[in-house]
């Protein structure tokens, strides 16, 4: 990305805020070698710096209850604590200053409006409002002007009346949700033709060319994906209706890095190129982050969209950290999805990879279980080796046999694993 003067002049700032403020950051950046933030320098030397981990924010929480020692603020300072979902057992804490919590939705903002959401217009939602960031995109909708109609997570009974009877232009949801919705209301017969736009986020999916073919086709109705990360911004990235790739909503208050995943080194931003994202605030109060390793595998554009937009565009391509090696050959559980997808109709979409161990390395055969016809395995086995260069166990199953969910499907199953 291009760093203009108010953007270094920003980090300069928050750098020197984090040598103040943040005892966490302050002793990292000197064990690093870095004195004082004069010595951090300006952003074009970010790379310099160590990353931060999502694990090292837990330690710091862990020490230094209740906001750990990387906040910058006391907790009576906070306007707003949302937490993670704490699949570690233990959620970590995200405190918001009323300014924190206003550049959010001018972030949401900008990335539901990306999507083409525009004043007037009914969205249905199933964010829940609760301790998660998610929730936090709601406001967003009020900035827009829309008609807003929260309807949350576990109502589906509900949602499907909704649409019927309150007709909505939007839904806003994750993929895995409105490929449930789709099909739980074809089997009821409800119609879902007034919504127009699916706006889909909070886990790979949405991105893949098979799978949207799928959710366009049973709604017919345009998909529109999303992406944010509850510890830097609830939306960060939001896709126009060209539909080739998201765009970066937040410039001005994160600055964003692409590295290789393996060896962390910088990677240059050019058209086609992968790598894992890595986020650092430039105006944030309450708890500022510092090269975030976001853990999300993406391709990234930095040429202008045909709708005009100039900002950073990418696509997710899975997460690292839900990466499987088989016969060091990288497996990403949505790559497997998309393969899979290719065989609708004659596939549902869904998809579960069942590894026989715990941890990265698999021995091949990976077993893979399929929603679908049963004569198309062999086929499908066939094409995922073809196409991902690792040899899958296709174990075909039923429709409509795997887990749904109104929030989030898990791809990878632990359940058989030594």
């Amino acid at each position: 990305m291009s760093v203009t003067a108010q953007t270094d002049a920003l980090y300069r700032r928050q750098i020197a805020a984090l040598y103040e403020r943040s005892a966490f950051y302050r002793h990292k950046l000197r064990a690093a070698g870095f004195a004082g933030a004069p010595a951090v320098g300006g952003v074009a030397e970010i790379a310099r710096l160590p990353f931060t981990e999502k694990d090292e924010l837990r330690a710091s929480q862990a020490a230094q209850p209740p906001l750990g020692a990387h906040a910058a603020i006391d907790i009576s300072q906070a306007a707003r604590i949302y937490s993670t979902s704490g699949t570690s057992g233990t959620p970590l804490y995200i405190p918001l200053t009323r300014a924190d919590i206003e550049q959010w939705r001018e972030i949401g903002r900008r990335t539901y409006s990306c999507n083409g959401l525009k004043a007037l217009e009914r969205v249905v939602t199933t964010y829940g409002a609760g301790p998660f960031v998610a929730g936090a995109s709601l406001a967003a909708f009020e900035a827009i002007g829309c008609v807003h109609i929260p309807v949350g997570v576990g109502n589906t009974e509900r949602l499907l009346t909704a649409i019927q009877k309150l007709a909505p232009e939007a839904l806003a949801c994750t993929p895995s949700y409105a490929l449930h919705i789709a099909e739980l209301a074809a089997s009821k017969a409800v119609s879902l033709g007034a919504v127009k736009r699916i706006i889909v986020g909070g886990e790979p999916g949405g991105g893949e060319e098979g799978f949207r073919r799928k959710l366009e086709s049973a709604w017919g109705a345009k998909v529109y994906e999303i992406m944010g990360i509850g510890d830097i911004a609830a939306s960060l990235w939001g896709e126009c209706p060209e539909q080739a790739g998201m765009h970066f909503s937040a410039e001005g208050w994160i600055h964003v890095e692409l590295i290789d995943p393996d060896s962390g080194e910088a990677l240059e931003m050019r058209d086609g190129a992968t790598g894992e994202l890595v986020y650092t605030h430039l105006a944030r109060e309450a708890a500022p982050l510092l090269r975030f390793r976001s853990r999300d595998h993406a391709r990234v554009w930095t040429s202008a969209c045909d709708c005009g937009r100039t900002a950073l565009r990418v696509r997710c391509i899975g997460r690292t950290d839900d990466m499987l090696i088989v016969r060091g050959v990288n497996v990403f559980p949505s790559a497997v999805r998309e393969v899979v997808a290719r065989f609708q109709p004659r596939v549902t979409g869904a998809i579960l990879i069942r590894p026989r161990r715990r941890g990265v390395k698999q021995d091949p055969p990976l077993p893979v279980l399929v929603e679908g016809d049963a004569a198309v395995g062999e086929a499908i086995a066939k094409e995922i080796r073809a196409a991902l260069l690792f040899t899958p166990e296709v174990r075909m199953v039923a429709p409509q046999s795997l887990p749904r969910s109104d929030y989030k499907v898990k791809l990878l199953d632990y359940s058989e694993a030594a």
